[in-house]
């Protein structure tokens, strides 16, 4: 190593054995210093602490340390698969062991017979039935002890296994020079050990003597789990919810479009509806009206199970910024879902004369020239559309508010995008997607939160069974009965056409079929293939009844909504997450009929897949499954951000993290009302940037 001391700070081509070339590939994977050396912290530890007796017996399968001189070293080509192998005999003065080393020729010089070597690595089964000792790391016996506790990289450059060890662990004196980022307060409530000290404790664990203590703390190691990863998982959390609560206190600092309250007003924007708003359904238009009339921008995520009427509240809020001149643009992820938005909305809105329009892709060159130019001038006050609206020939005179549906299929940027189109617009996110309250402070962080925790009465509960693929001649005779009594139905297949990838049912292999088992019975077809025209004409015959059952992709999952509609029947169902299987759902049972949803799976199902069917069969409650989702799946696949960690964040896991999430949070917020929000996250962000993190969400 280098030597006059290391420090944090050193550029890593300070480094012993580190060039300018190395620095470069190290740089290329995001280590600068001596301090990201710090940081990388080990995949797995292995437990070198126990040196095993050749002459004692070996299990197949098991890793193991032996201590002994390797002779008869011989290497091997094998010139059609490009292979030099390196044959050995290691003893150990108890027994002997063959052992095998794969394109490592090199070691066959450093293997001297006189000197003892560590070797580790896992016993295997050769030809006839010959137990050998496969690839083992191996190293020079110095001394009698035993390596202990070893950690195990994630490869860097051309460094990985002993090199890499030995280059962070002559990086561990640095950790004296890392100053603690944590109030000394906030370390002793929490119960968290110093800085210098987790990092040690990583990179270089000390053995317990103890059995039992030896045996946790390797598997709490092993799981990311031991206090030294805790205090990592919290300081980098904190960082970030340092970052999500100075943001939001910057957007309350923001003076922001007032619109006055008017309790005569708001009575006579209910008379559009023709049903009662729900109590949630009046509590969160309630705090939406006060953001409103509070002079900074608004910034709202409102969370509503698939049904609870979201829109509806979404166009009370509409009405006084469209009645103070303003504009309001809607956004949707699909052009099904935009164009149903749109109908809603004419019904609602467009009796108090703002009838909306519609900007999506598809729309012809003309049309959408129209539309563009009427928001310009202002003309057009409300429009409702995709990510067409974000494009940047898309101008608004005033906008006033923005409305994001299902916001986790956009990015932040998109949604930046938007909000920048006007001067300090308010904005209303709302997402059928119940997302657990841990998670909704970090992907929506920076947001305040509402919750439509009801649904409309007359809602009927869905029955959900799990029938297998043999079944579905009988499922049929159920649809086709149902249907016969005035209901209609879906049958959603998770792709379109057959793959050679996926053991899946496929709308095309399956069309034929269902139009054989339901004779007399008019089927439709939609899919993400069809034309806009196309998509809007199968999706308005089933809406009208002249369909009685669509066969479909996910496409439907959002965007069609059918009183009628009593029965859903999914294909393949274990291909799909149970965020999306409760989606889907979701589109029957919006009538007074009974209504079903009927999984249709495979009989050789995984153990998850199994366990995914069954949460869905036994639960309706949106919440219930989409923390079994977060624990299945993870964030990433919940919320359409796949950066989200582990992977996202470094060393926290947000689904099983939680409570440290709602504590970081929490002295997040502590912080602002003392004042030290800014000291505590400008030195926290020099171990933990979270600007990539906040760019995920």
């Amino acid at each position: 190593m280098i030597d006059e001391p290391v420090l944090p700070g050193h550029p890593v081509d300070r480094l012993s054995g580190v060039g300018p070339r190395t620095a470069e590939a190290f740089a290329a994977q995001g280590v600068h210093s001596v301090l990201d050396l710090l940081l990388h912290l080990p995949r797995r530890y292995e437990d070198r602490s126990r040196i095993a007796r050749l002459g004692e017996g070996l299990q197949v399968g098991s890793w193991v340390l032996v201590r002994g001189r390797v002779s008869d070293v011989r290497v091997r080509r094998i010139s059609r698969r490009r292979l030099h192998i390196v044959d050995g005999i290691v003893d150990d003065g108890s027994g002997v062991l063959p052992v095998v080393w794969f394109n490592q020729r090199w070691l066959s010089g450093h293997l001297h017979e006189e000197r003892e070597f560590y070797l580790y690595g896992q016993i295997r089964e050769g030809r006839g039935g010959r137990l050998q000792l496969v690839n083992p790391e191996i190293e020079k016996a110095e001394g009698e002890e035993a390596a202990g506790l070893v950690p195990v990289y994630q490869r860097l450059a051309k460094f990985s296994g002993r090199r890499l060890r030995r280059l962070i662990a002559g990086c561990l004196p640095a950790t004296d020079a890392c100053e603690d980022p944590l109030p000394e307060n906030i370390r002793r409530d929490y119960r968290l050990p110093r800085l210098d000290d987790s990092l040690r404790a990583i990179h270089a664990p000390e053995l317990p003597a103890d059995e039992r203590e030896r045996a946790k703390l390797l598997q709490d190691l092993n799981r990311g789990r031991s206090r030294a990863h805790r205090r990592l998982a919290f300081d980098e959390l904190l960082a970030f919810a340092c970052t999500v609560v100075s943001r939001r206190g910057q957007r309350l600092a923001r003076k922001g479009l007032t619109l006055p309250r008017s309790e005569s007003n708001e009575e006579k924007a209910e008379e559009l509806l023709p049903f009662e708003l729900t109590a949630a359904q009046r509590r969160v238009l309630g705090e939406i009206r006060r953001d409103l009339a509070s002079g900074r921008p608004m910034a709202r995520l409102v969370q509503g199970d698939v049904g609870a009427g979201k829109t509806a509240v979404a166009a009370l809020a509409m009405l006084p910024v469209l009645e103070a001149g303003l504009q309001v643009a809607m956004m949707a992820p699909t052009e099904l879902l935009a164009e149903q938005h749109a109908r809603t909305l004419e019904t609602i809105l467009g009796q108090a004369g703002f009838p909306p329009r519609l900007l999506v892709a598809s729309l012809p060159a003309a049309a959408g020239r129209e539309v563009r130019e009427g928001l310009a001038r202002g003309t057009v006050p409300l429009v409702v559309g995709t990510h067409a609206l974000f494009q940047e020939a898309v101008g608004f005179r005033q906008l006033g508010l923005a409305v994001v549906d299902e916001q986790h299929r956009f990015g932040v940027n998109q949604r930046r995008s938007l909000l920048a189109k006007g001067p300090e617009p308010h904005l209303l996110v709302m997402t059928a997607t119940p997302i657990p309250r841990s998670l909704a402070l970090t992907v929506y962080g920076d947001l305040d939160l509402s919750l439509i925790d009801e649904l409309p009465p007359g809602r009927r509960p869905v029955r959900t069974v799990v029938r297998p693929q043999t079944a579905r001649k009988k499922v049929f005779e159920f649809l086709r009965g149902e249907v016969k009594e005035g209901g209609r139905a879906f049958v959603v297949c998770p792709m379109i056409d057959e793959s050679e990838d996926a053991a899946a049912t496929s709308l095309r292999e399956l069309e034929d079929e269902v139009r054989s088992l339901l004779p007399g019975i008019a089927v439709g077809v939609l899919h993400g293939r069809l034309t806009a025209a196309e998509r809007e004409t199968v999706a308005t015959s089933f809406r009208q009844g002249t369909l009685q059952v669509l066969l479909a992709t996910t496409v439907i999952e959002v965007g069609v909504d059918v009183p009628e509609a009593s029965v859903m029947v999914i294909e393949s169902a274990q291909r799909f997450g149970l965020s999306q299987l409760h989606q889907l759902r979701g589109r029957v049972g919006r009538g007074s009929r009974p209504s079903w949803c009927i999984l249709m799976a495979d009989k050789s199902l995984t153990a998850e897949a199994r366990h995914r069917l069954e949460v869905i069969r036994r639960s309706s409650d949106g919440f219930e499954i989409a923390d079994a989702d977060l624990e299945i799946r993870g964030p990433g696949e919940l919320t359409g951000t796949r950066q989200w960690g582990p992977g996202g964040f470094r060393f926290a896991d947000i689904v099983h993290d939680r409570e440290l999430i709602m504590a970081t949070r929490a002295v997040a917020e502590h912080l602002a009302t003392t004042g030290e929000l800014d000291e505590v996250r400008e030195r926290l962000a020099l171990y933990h940037p979270v600007d990539e993190v906040l760019q995920a969400g």
